[in-house]
């Protein structure tokens, strides 16, 4: 207990550069996500190609490989990105692919019906995306959002391979010094889960709450 205790504060430091790390990395993703979704709607051939080629590029390979290549090859091509930075660039790419998706079903689930109202108003299609349409899409979006950000906050342990000092690579940092991988890695564990967990129960209440709402 006593050890636990000792290095109990340099893991809570750990977590809290990982909480950081999550809401920098998610806000980002959020904007680049829709973004891309727009994109892949485009009536721009061009354009929608290119979205679809980076999501299915994105999806296709492992998060890890991605931040290894921002990290150890992008200098090789003379761009130097610190490991913090490198660590949030490749979390908000990798998750912006999948965002696109969630966006993208979510603006195809509302109703031409309530588009075409609009436009007999006389609303030109940017208010009308902006006013009508986008507001129930993230509605309709907000829960598979939720889900993704408790994926990030555990996939930021990935970012310790690059020596982001955040909660697993404090872990990783404690344990191989002290010897004590046991109880590092247990309250490391714990740590995820005390932040994880009330955030799944979260999500989940906001999904019912939405469920239960009156549409519109």
């Amino acid at each position: 207990m006593n050890d636990v205790i000792e290095f109990l504060p340099a893991l809570l430091s750990g977590a809290a550069l990982t909480v950081g790390l999550t809401i920098a990395s998610m806000a980002i993703a959020l904007v680049l996500g829709l973004l891309i979704a727009l994109g892949r709607m485009s009536p721009i051939g061009p354009v929608r190609w290119a979205m679809a080629i980076y999501v299915d590029f994105i999806r296709g390979t492992p998060l890890l490989l991605q931040l290894f290549y921002i990290y150890y090859v992008l200098p090789y091509l003379g761009i130097y990105i610190p490991a913090l930075m490198a660590g949030i660039l490749g979390l908000s790419l990798n998750y912006a692919a999948y965002l696109s998706e969630v966006y993208r079903s979510a603006i195809s689930a509302i109703g031409k019906g309530q588009v075409e109202a609009a436009c007999s108003l006389g609303m030109r299609p940017t208010p009308i995306f902006i006013l009508v349409v986008l507001p129930q899409a993230l509605r309709i979006a907000v829960p598979p959002i939720g889900n993704y950000f408790i994926s990030m906050f555990k996939d930021t342990a990935l970012v310790a391979v690059i020596s982001v000092n955040e909660l697993m690579f404090t872990a990783d940092q404690i344990a191989s010094t002290t010897y004590k991988y046991l109880e590092v890695y247990t309250a490391a564990f714990v740590i995820y889960f005390i932040v994880s967990y009330p955030a799944s129960m979260l999500v989940l209440k906001i999904e019912d709450r939405m469920k239960r709402a009156p549409a519109g």
